[in-house]
């Protein structure tokens, strides 16, 4: 959905509240951050939205026959070019819904693909948001357009007899699809070349997560000095960034600032990103940062830690829990968040606007990726001289004697080092 510079669309956002759903989110905060989504998005002007209560989902048109009536004549008196719809909607219904009133649709798996496309800065964002475009594309070939009816014959490699083109275009996606993994292949191997030549600095990662525009890059550039994009909009940051931090104690850090998670983060997308995502995998620490000021706070903390948990990331490695934006709540609201986080050692309320308890957030952090370090005693056979190189790569060798069939050696490491040694 590029449109032209010198072009405003006019969008309506409509969130289907289908009392069938269980699993449904309060409605008027989910239609706030569909509208927010959707505000992400330049050259669009959001001119209404609303909530439309449904008892259940309507197989071919999604709403009522009354209700996609009065929704077209509201469009059609405020000018509205394109309907976002906050939630799925098959490629039937988006076609009948577009025929009916007229204007372009998108749903919000749709809406944040057009999102990720306009931020992807990196060659390998710009990858991994074609490929989820096109695999969501691809859902798409039901029969929306009127060529699609059409039969085609050719020669092999184009397309055999009777082969219609819903299927040619189908095999052109996938044959598309093929191309960009390949390219993110080659990316991804250099992004593990890159943090192989990071694995021998013996600085340990600490990676921010959190919900979109829970104010990570805010902290990430007070903490580290640099200038990564940071506004008050969702999906500010799409591509991974990465400084060396030293902390108060002297310990250097790797801080990782990663892209922003979603409720309902399309299934296209976690997959595309999985590759940059793996950062977060390989931390020595988590920083889950918590908008805490926000109405939905407790919600959007669940919806992190789920898709922490689909992306595989393991039990062993801590997590902190941030509490961000404390600058935002007055009176009573502020003290029992501040008296809660001193309360528990997993928990920090902080501004990373004004600075209010970072200090004490940073000691914790210097505690933990100390603390974590032990002491172990290891035998090493001559004929496992790689996992040795290693060891003295990480800088995590004390002691070291020869033996007759190896090494004896003293290491001081964390728990990430000693799983990154049985890999080896």
């Amino acid at each position: 959905m590029k449109e032209h510079a010198d072009h405003v669309t006019r969008a309506w956002v409509l969130h289907p509240d289908i009392k069938s759903d269980r699993a449904r989110r309060v409605a008027a905060t989910a239609l706030s951050e569909a509208v927010a989504l959707a505000a992400a998005l330049p050259n669009l002007e959001v001119v209404g939205s609303n909530v439309v209560p449904l008892p259940k989902a309507h197989a071919g048109k999604l709403f009522g026959k009354g209700k996609i009536a009065e929704l077209k004549e509201i469009f059609a008196e405020a000018e509205v070019e394109l309907v976002l719809v906050d939630g799925p909607v098959t490629p039937v219904q988006q076609r009948n819904l577009e025929k009916e009133w007229n204007v372009k649709l998108l749903d919000r798996t749709g809406l944040i693909l057009e999102i990720f496309s306009d931020r992807a800065a990196t060659r390998e964002g710009v990858l991994q948001v074609e490929m989820a475009a096109l695999s969501y594309q691809r859902t798409r070939l039901v029969r929306a357009w009127t060529h699609l009816e059409r039969q085609r014959g050719g020669l092999g490699f184009v397309g055999g007899p009777g082969e219609t083109q819903i299927e040619a275009d189908r095999r052109a996606i996938d044959d598309q699809l093929v191309r960009i993994r390949r390219q993110i292949d080659k990316v991804a191997k250099t992004r593990t070349l890159h943090r192989a030549a990071r694995a021998k600095v013996p600085y340990p990662i600490v990676a921010l997560v959190g919900y979109t525009n829970a104010g990570k890059s805010t902290l990430f550039n007070r903490l580290t000095g640099a200038d990564v994009m940071a506004k008050d909009m969702l999906f500010a940051t799409l591509d991974p960034t990465m400084r060396t931090v030293k902390l108060d104690g002297g310990l250097d850090v790797i801080m990782s600032d990663t892209v922003g998670f979603i409720s309902d983060l399309p299934t296209e997308l976690v997959a595309a990103f999985r590759a940059t995502l793996e950062e977060v995998l390989a931390a020595d620490l988590i920083v889950h940062v918590r908008d805490i000021a926000h109405e939905n706070t407790e919600e959007q903390a669940r919806d992190v830690r789920t898709i922490l948990k689909s992306l595989g990331a393991s039990d062993d490695v801590p997590v902190l829990e941030l509490w961000n934006k404390v600058d935002l709540l007055e009176g009573e609201a502020h003290d029992a968040a501040v008296n809660r986080a001193n309360r528990d050692p997993n928990i920090h309320a902080v501004s990373a606007l004004t600075g209010e308890g970072l200090p004490g957030f940073l000691a914790t952090v210097t505690g933990l990726l100390e603390v974590a370090k032990t002491v172990q005693d290891l035998h090493i056979p001559f004929d496992q001289g790689k996992r040795r190189a290693w060891l003295h790569q990480k800088g995590l060798i004390e002691t070291e004697t020869q033996g007759e069939d190896g090494f004896d050696v003293t290491v001081r490491w964390t728990a990430q080092d000693a799983r990154q040694f049985e890999k080896l």
